[in-house]
């Protein structure tokens, strides 16, 4: 019997209009009542996750979230932190340097929200969805030892795609990078992943893996499908990303996340 499951939560349990449907709201509390736990697995910081937690009850002092793409899991109640990896500000020194050269605009999160040296579309819509607070800041003011939670690339997906390709490869061996929607490319310590977060908790709760369904539809979700028992994509996923999940649901508008419950929860 499946234990966990962990959600991605743009592209797969909000619709497009940033919404849960009430099928997949019963579904989920259904699965809970049945012992399951669910938990949110987001690259958004908890700040634009908290009002999801809520609607969903998912406060109580066993409940859990994986946020920053698995830089920081803790117990969405207590605060209690199972594990939180972070860069410095040594890296946003390198890495807004590559910005540079690329062409690319950046911004990164830090204990006081979004900061970036230069507002774009993409950061404001950052500083929407998750509802936090943007600053302007001098990135070659930040010391080399101030905590920052991730790094992003964000700009137009056809300028983003063109700095992709031209990314050295040490990028790949010095950070985990993954893409997250088609104008944000995050950069995260290597060890950080929704995978290895979702994997923490699971050992921290005794849960084996054979016991932890995965869903998500995007680069940065693909860690934690391969770690799944069960890896499953949206029908709106990535095509890559529905190539090595195990199994492909309904699209998020059509409640995808309830179709899963209750195929592999609900009628077993």
């Amino acid at each position: 019997m499946y234990k966990l499951i962990a959600l991605d939560m743009d592209g797969t349990l909000l619709r497009e209009d940033k919404t849960i449907s009430q099928n997949t709201k019963e579904a989920i509390k259904k699965a809970k009542e049945k012992g399951v736990k669910i938990v949110l697995a987001s690259g958004r910081p908890i700040e634009g996750i908290e009002r999801y937690l809520e609607e969903l009850e998912l406060l109580d002092q066993d409940d859990y979230v994986v946020s920053f793409n698995g830089a920081i899991v803790q117990n969405t109640n207590t605060k209690e932190v199972v594990s939180r990896i972070t860069l410095t500000g040594q890296d946003l020194e390198y890495l807004y340097q590559l910005s540079q050269e690329l062409g690319v605009n950046i911004h990164a999160f830090s204990k006081d929200g979004c900061i970036t040296p230069r507002m774009s579309a993409y950061t404001i819509l950052e500083g929407e969805i998750n509802g936090i607070a943007v600053h302007e800041v001098d990135f070659n003011e930040v010391p080399k030892n101030e905590e920052l939670i991730k790094i992003m690339m964000i700009d137009e997906p056809e300028i983003l795609q063109k700095a992709i390709e031209k990314l050295p490869k040490e990028v790949y061996d010095k950070y985990t990078v993954v893409r997250s929607a088609p104008f944000f490319l995050e950069f995260l310590d290597k060890r950080v992943n929704k995978g290895a977060g979702v994997e923490a908790l699971a050992k921290c709760l005794n849960i084996k893996q054979e016991e932890v369904i995965c869903m998500g539809d995007a680069g940065n979700d693909e860690h934690m499908i391969r770690y799944a028992g069960l890896g499953v994509a949206m029908e709106n996923a990535f095509e890559e990303v529905k190539a090595i999940a195990d199994f492909v649901t309904k699209s998020n508008d059509e409640d995808g996340v309830a179709y899963v419950i209750e195929k592999f929860i609900l009628e077993v």
